[in-house]
């Protein structure tokens, strides 16, 4: 993609006095898009908003979560949503009697899964992680505020009775027809901090070989996969030992962050900027699995977002807004979904959090504020079904059912860098002069709710009022209205900003 830079004058050496010039703003980019309103499209599954990430079940049975879930359940009609621990000791799911048989309590989960199927919403069943009866005499703890068990199992034969009771307790609960639409995953990020078996790859494919299976005994309709790797790896050994050892494999799941290096994603020194990395990331596994002995197999990439850690200027900001759009076009026909993480900042894998704009993940941030990536997700759910041609790194062309035009345009600058903004004239063969084309926008003047907190003071414990205030902040307006004049859309995107056009 094209990016903008600032670009400094040379200093005018002048006789009488030397004044050095004045820094140059930089020249406003221009670009012309054709589009043919009528012509032939390919099919685009809005496959970036089926799915979000959260933080571990427990929090689903929080009000402000739930709410936060409606919020973004409006904005963007996803599908499923993936968290941990479900099977952790927080959620009382696994025990031993006096005698040492097992006692299974299924309270929480319940409770967990009925939130969510209130709102239409199907659980991505991540399965982790390690109960402490399961877990052995020395279990081994993963760094999280909440302490998670990443042991294996120190007796298979009782982590194999505790899958198939968990998934016989959904099928008798739920019924088959609507269990069998659910996916189930087995762990999370086996090749980085949050698995102990060693050697990582043997012990994990240990586990999911046990872990499939006693899914598939309940019924074969149950939907298994993984690895659930960091950083795009182990899928071509994935699919390998399936395939040699028979083991059941419905679809295979990995994550990346745009932070991530090459060296860990890539096993090599090529230079990729992070704005790309999520896009080459995709794209890399794309290609493995078209070589492998799967190549029709589902992709699913059950994590992803533009950094790992808590940067308030990326994940809290308007950055998010171009950044989304970039990486939905680049990586459209490469993935069958695509979760983004989280949906809330109702989250505390490092605490409870004591700011509303740490750099959270979630798209919602403390007291149902929206960030800039909540009215991202929400105008880029506008787009229609079918795309047509444009440059990927430009625009997103797409056309509904109806033939309405919905097109996202974007000005994708790295946050605190100096750039101009960006003029874009589409050329819109098929629509009529005097058609009128709805604009609406995500960027520093629309809602921008960062700016807005900052403004304040950057309360750490916004009143009702600033909350208030905050939420306002975050709508993004009414529509603008632009003509269409000789076939022509004319518009700017400033630094970091985002436009979604309807042209009906």
């Amino acid at each position: 993609m094209r990016r903008t830079y600032f670009a400094l004058a040379a200093a005018a050496a002048l006789a009488a006095c030397a004044v050095p010039a004045p820094a140059q703003q930089p020249a406003a980019a221009q670009e012309t898009i054709r589009v043919d309103a009528a012509g032939p499209g390919t099919p685009f599954p809005h496959f970036w908003e089926q799915m979000f990430g959260s933080g571990r079940a427990n929090l689903a049975l929080r009000a402000q979560y739930q709410s936060d879930l409606r919020l973004v359940k409006k904005a963007a009609d996803f599908r499923y949503v993936r968290f941990h621990a479900i099977l952790d000791d927080e959620n009382g799911v696994y025990s031993v009697d006096a005698q040492g048989n097992p006692v299974y309590n299924w309270t929480d989960v319940d409770h967990i899964y009925d939130a969510l199927l209130a709102q239409g919403i199907r659980p991505f069943v991540e399965i982790s992680f390690m109960p402490k009866a399961i877990a052995g005499a020395h279990p081994v703890y993963q760094g999280f505020w909440y302490h998670p068990i990443i042991s294996p199992p120190d007796d298979y034969a009782r982590w194999d009775a505790l899958i198939r009771a968990f998934a016989q307790h959904l099928v008798d609960r739920y019924g088959i027809e609507e269990v069998s639409q659910w996916y189930f995953e087995v762990w999370n990020e086996p090749n980085i901090g949050f698995w102990a078996g060693t050697p990582a790859q043997q012990s994990y494919f240990k586990l999911y070989d046990h872990t499939a299976r006693d899914l598939k005994s309940v019924s074969p309709r149950l939907r298994v996969g993984g690895p659930a790797t960091a950083q795009a790896a182990w899928i071509p050994d994935m699919i390998q030992h399936a395939v040699q050892d028979h083991v059941p494999l419905d679809f295979v799941s990995t994550h990346v962050y745009g932070n991530d290096t090459a060296q860990n994603v890539f096993h090599s020194d090529r230079s990729i900027a992070p704005y790309q990395m999520v896009t080459a990331a995709v794209a890399k596994v794309h290609e493995e699995i078209l070589h492998s002995a799967r190549p029709h197999i589902p992709l699913i990439w059950s994590e992803f977002n533009a950094v790992y850690d808590n940067e308030q200027k990326i994940t809290d900001s308007i950055f998010m807004g171009p950044w989304l759009a970039d990486t939905i076009s680049q990586c459209d026909g490469m993935t069958q979904m695509m979760s983004y993480w989280s949906f809330s900042d109702v989250f505390e894998e490092q605490g409870v959090k004591k700011t509303p704009f740490y750099g959270g993940f979630g798209i919602v941030a403390e007291d149902g504020i929206p960030k800039p990536a909540y009215d991202a997700f929400k105008l880029l759910h506008e787009l229609g079904d079918t795309r047509l041609p444009a440059p990927k790194n430009e625009a997103l062309v797409t056309r509904r059912a109806d033939g309405t035009l919905v097109i996202a345009a974007w000005n994708l600058v790295d946050p605190g860098q100096d750039a101009a903004p960006k003029t874009v004239t589409f050329d819109l063969t098929g629509v009529p002069d005097g058609a009128w084309a709805e604009v609406q926008r995500v960027d520093a003047q629309h809602g921008d709710t960062l700016a807005a907190w900052k403004q304040m003071g950057s309360p750490n414990d916004p009143t009702p009022a600033q909350v208030s205030a905050l939420r306002k902040a975050s709508q993004i307006g009414s529509p603008e209205g632009i003509e269409v004049r000789e076939h022509e859309l004319t518009l700017t995107i400033p630094p970091m900003g985002l436009a979604v056009i309807r042209v009906r």
